[in-house]
C-alpha cells in the first residue's frame, strides 16, 4: 500500500506502540545447608516442593543410640515455607560433614548370559601328588545356587569336597559343572565352601582355570588354600551395565532380603530400586523403571520410566546417552564444578556409571539382530542398590540446641566450598541467599558470614538474610551483634520462632531466616520486589505458634534503631515481620530492604539488556536499541509504584569521540525510588462546637 498521497484523499496509517518489552530473566532464592539426601556440593535448581522432597528428602532418624527421634533440617523447613508462599525457583546447595566420605549407591544389571538355567564347565587339573575329587554337592551363597558334579575317584559328603589321601588320579582331569541361579545384585561367580582330607590334614594347593567359561571375562583363576576353610575367590562376572544414584549417603542403600510381594526389607521412601521390563532381543531394546525403595509388586511407585533403551552406542537411545553418565564434582582449586562423562544426566535420580556389554551395530544388513549380541541384553528383573556411604552423624545438635561447634551435625568449615562456589555470578543466579544454621554470634560462623557478605556485595544481585544470634539471647545482645555489620546487601531478623514442623508435625524452634525466604516469596507473588516485605499485609507469619520473646514497643524501637527487623506479636493480627531495614549504618535510601531489592531487580534486567550490546557497533542505532528496551521497562516499574521518576542518558553527551575511541559505551541511569510509609502520624484536633473546620 502507498505510504504517501499524490492526489487529494485520505490515507489511514498504523503506528503500533503496543510492543511488549522483553521481560527480565527471573531468578529465585538460594540456600546452603544440610539435607537428608541428594547430590553433595552440586547446586541444584528446584521448582516445586514435591521436587525438593524427591531430590533432597525431608525427615530422618537421629543417629544417636539414645535418641531415635525424627528430625528435619532447617533447609527442608525453609524450602517448604518458601514454596508454600509462592516461591518459584530455589537453588539448593547441599553440604555434609567433611569428616565423612559420601558415596552414591550402585546397582549392577546382568544379562542373559547368566540365565537361570545357564551352566559352565571348569577343568580342574591337579598339579600335585593329590588329586581333587568332586562328588555330587551343592551350596548357596547370597541367593546363588552352585551344583558341583564330577568324579575322579573317592567319595564325599554333603557340601564337602573330599580329597582322598594317596589317590592315583594324579593327572586326571575332573569336570566341574556349575548350575547358576543368577542374581542381579551380586557378583555371581563368588562363593565359599569347606573340604577335608581323609586324614583331616591340610590339602595341597589346587588351581582352577576358567579359560573359556561363558560369562567370565579373561582368564580368571580360583584358588583353594590348604586348610579346612576354603574360598572360591575371584571370578566376578561383568555386568551388562551399572547404574548409580545421584544422591549420596548410606540412606540410599536398599539392597538386602526381599519379603512378601517383592518388598525390600531395607527399602524406604528415601532410597530407590530398579526394574527391567520389555527386554526384546528382536528389537535390541528394553525399558528401565526407577522405583521408590519402599514400594511392592502390587503397588509399585514408579518415579521415572526410560523406554526403548539400547546397548548400541551408535543409536540415539543408547542407555548412557538417553539417561546420562556425567559426574559433577566441585574442584576447590579452580572454584568450579568439574565434569566427567560424555552425556549430560537427564534423570532426576540416577546416572549410568558404566556399560559392560555394548552391542555396536546390533542389526546386520538384513535388519536381523546379530546372534553374538542378543544374549547381551539385560533380563527382565528387579533389584536394589548398595555400596553407598555417608551417615547423618549421631549426637548432632538440632533446632534451638545448635552451637558454635555443632550445628545440625556440621561445623562452619563444612560450608566453605559452597560459599566459595556461589560467589560465581556467571554460573549461579539468585536474588536472595539464606544459610539457616550459620549464626553470626558464633565465633567460627562469623568468618563464614563475612565471606558471604563480601561475595554478595561483589555480585550485587542478591540480598543475604543473616541470623544474628542463637536461641536464648536478649535484645541488647542482638543489637550489639548487628552493630558490627555495615552493608545494604544483608538484613537481620529476630527473634527465633516456634512452628509446627511441616515434615514431622512436632513443635520446633527455628531461626528467623528459615521463614523470611517465604515472606519475600509471598511479597513478590502478591506485589513486587520493591514493596516492603513487612507489615500485616505482606509480612504475616501465620505458621508461627509463638516467638522466643514477645516484643514490646520499647523492644521494637531498640531493635529497629539497631538495624534489626523485629518479629512482633499483635493481638488480632498475629505474628508479623515489622521492619525492613538493611544492615547499612548510614541513612540513605539503601538502608531499606525494598529499595535494595528494587536496585537488584533493575540492575539485573538492565545488565541483561546491555550484555546483548557487547561487541556491537558503537553507533546511535546501538544506543537507541538500548534505550528502546530500558525506558519502557522503567516506565512499567514506575507504573507499578517502584519509582517516582527516572531518566536514562545514552547519547553524544556522555559518549564523546574520546569515549568511543576507547571502545566504551556509557549509559547513565537516574532513579528516584519510592519510599515506604513506615512512620504514620495522625493528628486529631478537638475544636469547639460551631467552629469551622479548616479547608
Amino acid at each position: 500500500m502507498a505510504e504517501t498521497l499524490i492526489s487529494p484523499g485520505v490515507l489511514a496509517r498504523e503506528n503500533d506502540s503496543s510492543f511488549v518489552s522483553r521481560r527480565p530473566v527471573t531468578v529465585g532464592a538460594a540456600i546452603i545447608g544440610p539435607t537428608v539426601k541428594g547430590p553433595v556440593e552440586v547446586p541444584t535448581i528446584i521448582t516445586t516442593y514435591n521436587q525438593y522432597v524427591n531430590v533432597f528428602g525431608t525427615t530422618f532418624l537421629s543417629g544417636s543410640v539414645n535418641d531415635k527421634k525424627t528430625y528435619s533440617y532447617f533447609t527442608s523447613i525453609a524450602a517448604y515455607n518458601y514454596f508454600v508462599n509462592g516461591g518459584t525457583s530455589l537453588l539448593v546447595a547441599r553440604v555434609v560433614s567433611s569428616s565423612t566420605s559420601y558415596l552414591p549407591a550402585t546397582a549392577s544389571i546382568y544379562n542373559s548370559l547368566l540365565a537361570t538355567t545357564a551352566s559352565a564347565t571348569l577343568d580342574i587339573t591337579p598339579f600335585d601328588t593329590e588329586a581333587a575329587t568332586v562328588g555330587s554337592s551343592s551350596f548357596s551363597l547370597n541367593g546363588i545356587t552352585f551344583t558341583l558334579t564330577g568324579s575322579a575317584g573317592g567319595t564325599n559328603t554333603s557340601n564337602v569336597i573330599y580329597v582322598p589321601s594317596g589317590s592315583t588320579a594324579i593327572d586326571s582331569a575332573v569336570s566341574l559343572s556349575l548350575a547358576i541361579n543368577a542374581s542381579s545384585s551380586i557378583a555371581p561367580y563368588s562363593a565359599s565352601f569347606q573340604y577335608v582330607t581323609a586324614s583331616n590334614s591340610s590339602a595341597n594347593l589346587n588351581l582352577f582355570s576358567t579359560t573359556g567359561v561363558s560369562g567370565l571375562t579373561g582368564n580368571t583363576y580360583y584358588y583353594i588354600s590348604g586348610s579346612t576353610t576354603t574360598y572360591f575367590a575371584g571370578g566376578t562376572n561383568q555386568a551388562a551395565f551399572v547404574i548409580e544414584t545421584l544422591s549420596e549417603g548410606d540412606l540410599m542403600n536398599s539392597a538386602g532380603a526381599e519379603g512378601a510381594n517383592n518388598i525390600l526389607i531395607n527399602g524406604t521412601e528415601n532410597n530407590l530400586r530398579f526394574q527391567i521390563v520389555n527386554s526384546n532381543t528382536a528389537n535390541g531394546t528394553f525399558d528401565l523403571l526407577v522405583r521408590r525403595g519402599n514400594d511392592n509388586i502390587l503397588q509399585p511407585t514408579i518415579l521415572e520410566t526410560w523406554t526403548n533403551l539400547s546397548l548400541d552406542p551408535n543409536t540415539s537411545n543408547y542407555i548412557a546417552r538417553a539417561i546420562g553418565n556425567q559426574v559433577e564434582e566441585y574442584d576447590p582449586n579452580d572454584n568450579q564444578m568439574e565434569y566427567t562423562g560424555e552425556f549430560t544426566v537427564r534423570s532426576n535420580y540416577i546416572r549410568i556409571k558404566q556399560v559392560g556389554y555394548t552391542t555396536p551395530n546390533y542389526f546386520d544388513n538384513n535388519g536381523v539382530a546379530k546372534t553374538q549380541f542378543t544374549a547381551s541384553l539385560p533380563m527382565n528383573i528387579s533389584g536394589a542398590f548398595g555400596g553407598a556411604n555417608g551417615n547423618i552423624a549421631g549426637g548432632a545438635n538440632f533446632y534451638e540446641n545448635i552451637n558454635n561447634t555443632n550445628t545440625q551435625g556440621l561445623i562452619a568449615e563444612d560450608y566453605d566450598n559452597m560459599i566459595n562456589l556461589l560467589s560465581n555470578t556467571d554460573d549461579y543466579k539468585f536474588n536472595m541467599l539464606i544459610t539457616p544454621g550459620l549464626v553470626d554470634e558464633f565465633g567460627t560462623h562469623k568468618d563464614k558470614i563475612t565471606s558471604i557478605i563480601t561475595n554478595t556485595q561483589d555480585r550485587g544481585d542478591n540480598i543475604y538474610i543473616i541470623d544474628p544470634v542463637g536461641y536464648g539471647s536478649s535484645v541488647g545482645a542482638v543489637v550489639q551483634q548487628a552493630s558490627s555489620r555495615n552493608t545494604s546487601y544483608a538484613a537481620e531478623y529476630w527473634p527465633w520462632c516456634q512452628i509446627v514442623d511441616p515434615n514431622t508435625g512436632n513443635l520446633v524452634w527455628v531461626p528467623a531466616s528459615t521463614l523470611i525466604a517465604g515472606v519475600y516469596a509471598y511479597n513478590d507473588a502478591v506485589s513486587e520486589p520493591w514493596f516492603a516485605p513487612a507489615g500485616i499485609n505482606r509480612g504475616g507469619l501465620s505458621q508461627v505458634v509463638r516467638v522466643e520473646q514477645k516484643l514490646s514497643q520499647a523492644n521494637r524501637d531498640t531493635l529497629y534503631n539497631g538495624k534489626i527487623n523485629p518479629i512482633a506479636t499483635f493481638p488480632g493480627s498475629g505474628i508479623v515481620v515489622y521492619g525492613q531495614k538493611t544492615l547499612q549504618t548510614r541513612a540513605s535510601a539503601l538502608d531499606r530492604v525494598n529499595v535494595r531489592r528494587l536496585l537488584i531487580a533493575l540492575k539485573s534486567y538492565i545488565s541483561q539488556v546491555a550484555l546483548n550490546l557487547v561487541f556491537e557497533q558503537n553507533t546511535i542505532a546501538t544506543r537507541n536499541q538500548f534505550l528502546s528496551q530500558v525506558n519502557p521497562y522503567l516506565t512499567s516499574v514506575q507504573q507499578r509504584q517502584g519509582l517516582y521518576a527516572f531518566r536514562v542518558i545514552m547519547d553524544d553527551s556522555n559518549n564523546t569521540p574520546d569515549v568511543i575511541d576507547r571502545n566504551e559505551l556509557i549509559g547513565q541511569i537516574y532513579l528516584q525510588p519510592t519510599k515506604t510509609a513506615e512512620f504514620i502520624y495522625l493528628d486529631f484536633n478537638i475544636t469547639p462546637t460551631g467552629a469551622t473546620f479548616p479547608g
